[in-house]
């Protein structure tokens, strides 16, 4: 019999509580993966990446970045929706077991803290590009490049609609 499923909230976590779940994960044996991105406008390729990415695995955590990082990155008007509602929809999905918020411009000291076990990125990151891989391979960990659903591209779609 499967477990009832957990309200979405209860998976947004602090940076300092989704360490201890992931420590506390690592203790019962659980293999963790990491995975990270704005999510601005979710659509299926993410969701197809995000299931992928928790096959890899016994627990998906997706650091997601707040709306700040994302106009950075993204420039003005973006994000499209705010951070609050991105994180809970990514917690709805059945596949992500916590969603934390980060910052910085890039996830890496994130992933230090929490040392996953697997590195999983989208299939348009080359793999030298992606932030964390020498980390995570320096102890023991796996990287891995998820396969594009094509067409399917946050930036493309948005131009499409304006």
């Amino acid at each position: 019999m499967r477990d009832a499923p957990r309200d979405a909230r209860s998976k947004l976590l602090t940076r300092a509580s989704v360490v201890r779940a992931v420590r506390a994960a690592r203790r019962r044996g659980e293999r963790v993966v990491f995975t990270n991105g704005c999510f601005d406008w979710l659509h299926t390729g993410h969701v197809r990446s995000l299931q992928a990415a928790r096959r890899l695995g016994d627990r998906l955590v997706v650091a997601v970045n707040t709306d700040a990082s994302v106009r950075r990155l993204k420039g003005p008007g973006r994000p499209i929706v705010p951070a609050r509602q991105r994180t809970e929809i990514l917690a709805a999905l059945e596949c992500v077991d916590w969603v934390v918020q980060f910052r910085e411009a890039t996830p890496l000291g994130l992933i230090r803290a929490l040392r996953p076990d697997v590195l999983a990125k989208g299939g348009d990151w080359r793999l030298d590009r992606i932030v964390g891989r020498e980390e995570v391979e320096g102890w023991g960990g796996r990287v891995v490049r998820l396969r594009q659903v094509p067409g399917m591209h946050t930036t493309r779609l948005i131009r499409r609609l304006r």
